[in-house]
């Protein structure tokens, strides 16, 4: 999968691609009949492996069929029960719906892309935590309101980023499994329940089809749509910090700056004397564009309605799959960014010599308490470092 209109799409390779979400599809029947079978409610001959029914031309016909019952599960179960024999083609999907088969599929996807992400994350951590020890005490003038405030270090600067993404990391942690979905026409199990005599056996087959998709075990959430709001929060959370690790790199790359520069720039058409900042461009470009997508997340899910949303739901699928996938783009071109950074210690040093008016606050300080200036104005720079690499620190050893 490739998209000309987001360069670095194809760092997401099949992530939450068509591909990905048919396999995901047809995995969750495969399993629903598993469990059927091995509940002891279809006969044992319906016993098939579903996996290998469907083919790579398949998702396009999937897609152009789904525009009439407006999803693709209605398509793939006729087709799969056209190409199965015997009683597997009679059990294929009983008991469940639609939705049941897509939000566990999205769950499937969504699963893959945000393990994707963290580890990501994790390295990013990794390449922070070089960086802030090897620039701990280069100087660097900190601005406030993109004015010459107060001296700071490289270090500091670093250590803020490293922060950010400990956040980030911290809400991608605390995300909740990923719940399976099964709830059958209305949300009620009835189908199930009718299926195997008993509200309790219904419970369990649910339960069996998360234990066997390693999804989390739950009640139905067809129109509670949190699962997906939050995955949704934790990614634009991500691309949130790496906007402002991008922010600050395209500030310092300014040829009258000259503090900070990319590993590789990008070039221009026209221009030979050029070396864009491409990899914060186009971090900064998805950080622009992930709120948005979060903000339709949640539209979606304030305007789900009686047992099955009429529209809300739908718009969830792509909307979550642009999301997913800028965002493990992002993660990416942010670990390339790190790698690659450079810092003009020397142009730092000297671009906070040249600012006028920054020891104005110590003075004042000073003289309030009746002591000389102290030789630095550098607060508690340090212990606020120590601090954030030993959360760092503590991070990488409970992940690894």
């Amino acid at each position: 999968m490739t998209d000309l209109f987001w360069p670095g799409d194809h760092r997401a390779g099949s992530l939450m691609s068509d591909a990905a979400f048919v396999d995901a599809l047809v995995t969750v029947e495969d399993a629903w009949l598993g469990c059927l079978v091995d509940g002891g409610v279809a006969p044992d001959d319906a016993a098939t492996d579903l996996t290998g029914f469907v083919t790579a031309e398949d998702p396009e016909r999937l897609a152009a069929g789904a525009e009439r019952e407006g999803n693709p599960v209605t398509g793939l179960v006729a087709l799969l029960r056209e190409r199965t024999q015997g009683a597997a083609a009679q059990w294929i999907h009983r008991g469940l719906t639609s939705q049941d088969v897509v939000d566990t599929a999205l769950m499937l996807c969504l699963r893959d892309s945000v393990a994707r992400v963290s580890r990501d994350v994790d390295e990013q951590i990794r390449v922070l935590v070089g960086l802030v020890e090897q620039y701990r005490d280069a100087p660097m003038l900190a601005h406030t309101l993109t004015q010459p405030a107060l001296p700071s270090t490289a270090g500091k600067k670093f250590a803020v980023w490293l922060s950010g993404v400990l956040d980030a990391a911290s809400t991608l942690g605390s995300l909740p499994p990923l719940p399976v979905q099964m709830g059958g026409a209305a949300g009620t199990l009835a189908a199930t329940t009718e299926l195997t005599g008993s509200p309790d056996a219904a419970v369990a087959l649910s339960d069996a089809l998360a234990d066997r998709l390693g999804l989390a075990r739950a009640l139905p959430w067809h129109t509670t749509r949190a699962p997906i709001t939050r995955a949704g929060d934790a990614l634009v959370e991500c691309t949130d910090i790496w906007g402002h690790i991008a922010n600050d790199v395209l500030a310092g790359s300014r040829g009258e700056i000259g503090e900070l520069t990319e590993g590789a720039g990008g070039g221009s058409s026209t221009m030979p004397h050029k070396s864009n900042p491409m990899l914060s461009v186009l971090i900064r470009r998805a950080a622009l564009a992930a709120p948005a997508l979060g903000a339709t997340l949640h539209t979606a899910s304030a305007s789900s309605v009686d047992e099955r949303s009429d529209g809300g739901w739908h718009v969830e699928w792509s909307t979550l799959r642009t999301l997913a996938r800028r965002t493990v783009v992002a993660a990416g071109q942010t670990i390339d960014l790190l790698v690659g950074l450079r810092v003009d210690t020397d142009r730092s040093r000297s671009n906070l010599e040249a600012a006028q008016g920054i020891l104005a606050e110590q003075c004042t300080m000073a003289e309030l308490a009746d002591r000389t200036p102290a030789s630095t104005y550098l607060g508690a720079v340090d212990h606020q470092i120590d601090t954030i690499l030993e959360r760092a620190r503590h991070h990488l050893k409970e992940s690894s």
